[in-house]
């Protein structure tokens, strides 16, 4: 498999392309993607066997499994950084290595009802959180400690959705491939 084939797999849906503008119905867009991911996943995984939870989406990626358990932690993670955005100014947010939180325990449980839930409760807040913003809100900032790079709340939400869809593609990649890749 040559690189450009292993970045169409880790990159399914492409990279988070930022709009020159971010348009009211844009942010509406966005919105609903972080609105229906938890139930969109559910979908995906739900009928999956042990066994299946366990495929992965491209050689040397994640499981299915570790894609959720994953998705939980980054979201509650970007939630957090949300909270930190708009009641303090300009933090600087904490980073964590998601390739290791995903190899420790939780991140491989075939048990994916406690993410399930996290996810599903965390959404609902979420958007509850989202649509209430205001232009000014939206405009709030969040530096991040690795590339020193300031992040405002409307991109995030972008950067989110478009999260969702691309961790969603990964589960749907594993199980057109079947495991393939060993």
């Amino acid at each position: 498999m040559n690189d450009s084939q292993l970045g169409m797999l880790k990159y399914p849906i492409g990279k988070f392309q930022k709009p020159q503008q971010i348009s009211k119905l844009q942010l509406i867009q966005w919105i609903g993607i972080i609105s229906q991911f938890p139930e969109q996943i559910e979908a995906q995984v739900q009928p999956l066997t042990k066994e299946e939870l366990s495929w992965r989406y491209r050689p040397e990626g994640w499981t299915i499994k570790q894609v959720v358990h994953h998705c939980a932690d980054s979201h509650i993670n970007s939630f957090i950084r949300f909270k930190w955005a708009l009641t303090e100014d300009n933090p600087i947010i904490k980073a964590y290595d998601e390739v290791l939180w995903a190899d420790l325990s939780d991140g491989n449980d075939d048990d994916l009802s406690g993410s399930m839930l996290l996810l599903k409760g965390l959404h609902y807040k979420w958007v509850k959180l989202l649509n209430s913003l205001s232009e000014i809100e939206l405009e709030r900032i969040f530096i991040h400690p690795t590339n020193k790079k300031s992040y405002n709340l409307k991109t995030n939400i972008g950067i989110y959705a478009w999260h969702c869809q691309h961790h969603l593609e990964h589960i749907r990649q594993a199980i057109r491939t079947k495991d393939s890749f060993l």
